[in-house]
């Protein structure tokens, strides 16, 4: 399933708060424990970065810097 940013969001701002019930858009998911909560957080973050892997967003190109020098004259 491809996850969004708003649901990892929601996710975190739950756990933070101390809740079990999270909801997303039209869905309410409540969770039976705070460490099934936890893992719902960690598979959302997994899914986000493979996404990204997937799309060429992650890894950042990488930066190249070249530098030139002359004695002068």
């Amino acid at each position: 399933m491809a996850y969004t940013q708003e649901q990892l969001d929601a996710l975190q701002a739950a756990l933070a708060k101390g809740e079990k019930r999270v909801t997303f858009a039209d869905k309410t998911v409540e969770y039976r424990t705070v460490e099934e909560l936890r893992v719902a957080i960690r598979e959302v973050q997994a899914d986000l970065y493979r996404q990204s892997v997937d799309t060429g967003l992650w890894p950042p190109a990488p930066r190249q810097i070249r530098v030139t020098t002359s004695k002068g004259f």
